[in-house]
C-alpha cells in the first residue's frame, strides 16, 4: 500500500496532497513546481506557450518552447512532453534561477509588451493531461483529506513498530552493535545513508540526495541532518529507544465548501460529481443540476467501491494459490528433472563406450529442457508477482479509504478508486493465471537399436503424440456446496494441471436414507441444485467426469444434510388466477365469491411437517378449507372435493373433513378474526391433524401416502389469511389411532 500513499513527483509520502481534475493526487509543494504559466494573449485553444517571465533578453532553453498544451473537446485536460525527468521518472519542468530585473530593465518591458496577462496551467505527473487554473489557482482544486488522513496515520503505525523494535534492541544489552543506517531510495545494494531529512523522515545517500532531494525549490526549507546526530539527539532524551506518537484523530470533521468557507458540505453534485453546500445552490452554480444528499451518495459509493474490490479480492487469491502452484511446479520439476537424469545415466551405463559418447548429448537436452521450464515458470512467478503486489497495495488501500468517516472526502475520489479497482480486476485476463509448461519431461530414451545406430540415438518427443485417457477426479468445491430447506446445491471443478478432455459430469446422489446412488444430473455444468428432497434427511452426492475414452474416478463423497423444518410460501406460480397474494406471498386473498385454491412451495414426501394459518379477516360465515394436496389438484372449487385433496373445512361454529367431496367428522368448533389453524401432517403414519387455538381436530388418515403432498388451502373474497412457516411441532398433538 505504501505506493499509493507516495507522491508521483518527489517520491515521498503525500503532503497536503491536492485531488487533481484526472483524479490523481500531487503534493501541494511539488504542485507549484510543475505549474506552466502562459501569456494570455498566446493561450489559445489548442496551443500555449509557456509565459516570459524573464526579461527581453533573457535566453531560455529549447525545451520551453517545445511545450504544447493540448484541449482535449474543451474537456480543460491536455498534454505535454517535456525534455526532462525526475530522479522518480516523472516528467517535471526543471527550475531555472530567474535574472532579477531592474527598475528600468522592468519598465522598458512594460513599455515594450504592455502589461503581460498570463495564465497558468498544470500538468498530471502521471497520465500528462493538462487543466487550466482559474483565478484562485492551486487553491482551486480540492485537497484530498481521505489521503492525507491515511498518510499520517501510516506513518505513525510505521513510527510505532520501529519505536518498538528499537526498544527491544536497547533492552538487550549495551554490547549490540548499532546497525548501519543505509539509503531508502537505493533499488539494489543500498548505500550508507549520508542525510536524513526531518521533513520526509527519509535516509538518502549522497547520490540520492543530490537527485531526489536538491536543496532548493520546495526542499529548500527542509533540515538535513547526519543519521549519527539524528540518533544522538534521540539517545539524549528523557525516555530512550521510546517514541512518543499521538494517535490520530478519529472523530469526524465535517469539511467546508472550497467556495463558501463558512458552509459545510452537505449535498452531492451528480453531474460535476463533486460535493456541494447549501450556498452554491442558492447562488445558481448548480440550480439546474442533479442533486442528492451527501449521506446516500457517501454509503452508495462506498458500496459500489466495495462491491469491485471483491472482485480484485477474489483474483487475489487465485493468485496466491498460482503463486503455489507454480512452486510445486518448480519441485516437480526438480525431482522429475533429477529422477530422469538418474534413468538415463543408468540406460546408458548399460551400452558401449560408443553409447558414453552419446550420453553427454542427451544429457545436455535434459537440462536445456529444465532450464527452460525453470525460465518459464520463474517470468511466470515474478510476472505474477508484480501484479499480485500491485492489487493488494490498492486494496488496501482501498480499504483504509472505506474506513474513513467523511462523507464528502470519499466522493471526492470514489469514482477514480472504482475505476482503478475495475481496471485491476480486468488486468487478470483470461489465461494469466494457467502454468505455461507441465513439470513433466516428454522425452522417451528408445534403448532397442542396435549398435551401428547408437550414433543416431536421440529423444522420441512425444507432446504431439499424447494418448487421450479418462478424465482426473472432480474436487468438490466445499465452499460452495450448501443446503436450503429441501434443495441442495453441489459445486465442483477439475483439478489443476488436467491436460485429459472432458466432455460432461455425471453427479450423483443417494436416497437421504444410506440407499444405493442414482444419477442427477448429467452435462457440462460444474453447479447443480437439486430440489425436491426429503426434509431432515442427509444425503450423499459424488461426481465423476467422462470423455470419448470412458469414465474417470468419482470425487470424495460430500454429505449435506436438509432442513429439520420447512420454510415456504404460497406459490403464485400454481395458484388460481383469483387468488392475491401479498407480504412476500406469505398472506392470501381472493377476489371471487367462489371458492379457489392455491398451494404452497413446498413438497413433502417424508417425515413429520407442522405449519400455522392466522385468519386474518373473516366476514359472513364464508367454508375456507386447509390440508393438503396433490399438484394437480382442481383450483377452482374447494379443497377436498375431488380425489387430489385431504382437507379440514370450517364455518364460525364447526368443521368437517373432506376427500372426494364425502364429508366426515363433524366438530364444534370453528373461526373468527385472529383463530390461528394448525396443521400437522405426519406421512410416517399417513394421517392429516388440525387444531383450532389449541383445540384438536382429527386425526384424518390417508388412503394412499405414497408420492408428494403440497400445503394447500381455498377460500373467498370473503376470507384473509397469512402463513406461518418453520415451526416445531406443538405439544398439543398426542399420538391417537386413526380414524376411517
Amino acid at each position: 500500500m505504501e505506493e499509493e500513499l507516495k507522491c508521483p513527483v518527489c517520491g515521498s509520502f503525500f503532503r497536503e496532497p491536492l485531488i487533481l481534475p484526472c483524479s490523481h493526487n500531487v503534493c501541494l509543494p511539488c504542485a507549484r513546481t510543475i505549474v506552466v504559466q502562459t501569456p494570455e494573449t498566446e493561450h489559445l485553444p489548442h496551443t500555449a506557450r509557456p509565459m516570459l517571465l524573464m526579461g527581453p533578453d533573457y535566453d531560455y532553453p529549447d525545451h520551453l518552447d517545445k511545450m504544447s498544451l493540448h484541449s482535449e473537446a474543451d474537456s480543460g485536460y491536455g498534454s505535454y512532453t517535456p525534455s526532462l525527468k525526475s530522479p522518480n521518472g516523472v516528467r517535471v519542468l526543471p527550475p531555472a534561477p530567474a535574472p532579477s530585473l531592474s527598475a528600468s530593465s522592468a519598465a522598458s518591458s512594460r513599455s515594450m509588451h504592455g502589461p503581460i496577462c498570463s495564465s497558468s496551467s498544470i500538468t498530471c505527473p502521471q497520465c500528462h493531461r493538462s487543466a487550466s487554473l482559474d483565478e484562485r489557482g492551486l487553491r482551486g482544486f480540492q485537497r484530498n483529506r481521505l489521503l492525507e488522513t491515511i498518510v499520517q496515520r501510516y506513518q505513525q503505525e510505521r513510527n510505532m513498530i520501529s519505536g518498538a523494535e528499537g526498544t527491544n534492541g536497547s533492552e538487550s544489552g549495551a554490547g549490540n552493535v548499532v546497525p548501519l543506517a543505509r539509503c531508502q531510495l537505493c533499488d539494489t545494494n543500498p548505500a550508507e545513508a549520508a542525510v536524513m531529512c526531518e521533513q520526509c523522515d527519509v535516509l538518502y545517500c549522497s547520490s540520492c540526495q543530490k537527485k531526489c532531494h536538491p536543496t532548493r525549490g520546495p526542499f529548500a526549507k527542509h533540515r538535513l541532518v547526519p543519521p549519527s546526530q539524528l540518533a544522538s539527539s534521540k539517545s539524549g532524551s528523557s525516555n530512550p529507544g521510546c517514541t512518543a506518537l499521538v494517535p490520530p484523530n478519529t472523530a469526524r470533521r465535517f469539511a467546508t465548501c472550497a467556495d463558501h468557507e463558512l458552509e459545510n458540505y452537505s449535498m452531492y453534485c451528480v453531474n460535476c460529481r463533486t460535493p456541494v453546500c447549501y450556498q452554491c445552490l442558492q447562488e445558481g452554480k448548480h440550480a439546474k443540476h442533479e442533486i442528492k444528499a451527501l449521506g446516500i451518495m457517501w454509503k452508495q459509493h462506498k458500496a459500489q467501491l466495495s462491491q469491485a474490490l471483491s472482485g480484485v479480492s477474489d483474483k487475489a487469491k487465485e493468485a496466491k494459490e498460482f503463486l503455489v502452484q507454480l512452486k510445486n511446479i518448480l519441485q516437480q520439476i526438480q525431482e522429475n528433472g533429477l529422477e530422469y537424469e538418474a534413468c538415463l545415466v543408468a540406460q546408458c551405463d548399460a551400452l558401449v563406450d560408443a553409447l558414453n559418447r552419446q550420453k553427454a548429448k542427451l544429457l545436455t537436452k535434459v537440462t536445456k529442457e529444465r532450464e527452460h521450464k525453470f525460465k518459464v515458470v520463474w517470468d511466470q512467478i515474478n510476472h505474477c508477482t508484480l501484479k499480485l503486489r500491485q492489487s493488494t497495495g490498492l486494496m488496501e488501500y482501498c480499504l483504509e479509504v472505506i474506513k474513513e468517516n467523511d462523507p464528502s472526502g470519499f466522493l471526492q475520489i470514489s469514482d477514480a478508486l472504482i475505476k482503478r479497482v475495475q481496471g485491476s480486476q480486468e488486468q487478470w485476463v483470461k489465461g494469466a493465471l494457467e502454468p505455461k509448461v507441465s513439470p513433466e519431461f516428454d522425452l522417451t530414451l528408445d534403448s532397442d537399436p542396435l549398435l551401428q545406430a547408437i550414433h543416431q540415438l536421440d529423444f522420441i518427443q512425444m507432446k504431439c503424440k499424447v494418448s487421450i485417457t479418462v478424465p482426473p477426479m472432480p474436487l468438490l468445491q466445499l465452499e460452495k456446496c450448501c443446503t436450503r430447506n429441501n434443495s441442495v446445491t453441489l459445486a465442483w471443478r477439475m483439478p489443476p494441471f488436467a491436460h485429459n478432455p472432458v466432455e460432461g459430469y455425471i453427479l450423483e446422489l443417494d436416497d437421504g436414507d444410506g440407499g444405493p446412488f442414482r444419477e442427477v444430473y448429467v452435462g457440462k455444468e460444474t453447479l447443480c441444485t437439486i430440489d425436491g428432497l426429503h426434509f431432515n434427511s442427509t444425503y450423499n452426492a459424488r461426481v465423476k467426469g467422462f470423455n470419448s475414452t470412458g469414465l474417470g474416478p468419482y470425487s470424495k463423497t460430500v454429505i449435506l444434510q436438509t432442513s429439520d423444518v420447512a420454510f415456504f410460501t404460497f406459490d403464485s406460480n400454481t395458484a388460481h388466477r383469483d387468488i392475491v397474494l401479498s407480504n412476500d406471498n406469505m398472506t392470501a386473498s381472493c377476489s371471487s365469491y367462489d371458492d379457489r385454491v392455491v398451494l404452497g412451495t413446498a413438497a413433502f414426501s417424508k417425515g413429520v411437517h407442522y405449519w400455522e394459518i392466522q385468519v386474518d379477516r373473516y366476514d359472513n360465515h364464508p367454508d375456507p378449507a386447509f390440508g393438503v394436496a396433490r399438484i394437480n389438484v382442481m383450483k377452482d372449487m374447494m379443497l377436498g372435493k375431488d380425489d387430489k385433496a385431504w382437507a379440514m373445512y370450517v364455518d364460525n361454529n364447526r368443521s368437517w373433513f373432506m376427500h372426494c367431496n364425502s364429508h366426515t367428522n363433524r366438530t364444534e368448533g370453528g373461526v373468527c378474526n385472529g383463530t390461528t389453524v394448525g396443521i400437522l401432517l405426519d406421512l410416517g403414519k399417513g394421517i392429516l391433524i388440525f387444531h383450532i387455538n389449541g383445540k384438536q381436530q382429527g386425526p384424518i388418515a390417508f388412503e394412499n401416502i405414497e408420492g408428494v403432498f403440497m400445503p394447500a388451502i381455498s377460500l373467498n373474497r370473503n376470507v384473509q389469511v397469512t402463513l406461518h412457516t418453520g415451526l416445531e411441532v406443538p405439544m398439543i398433538f398426542r399420538p391417537t389411532k386413526p380414524t376411517n
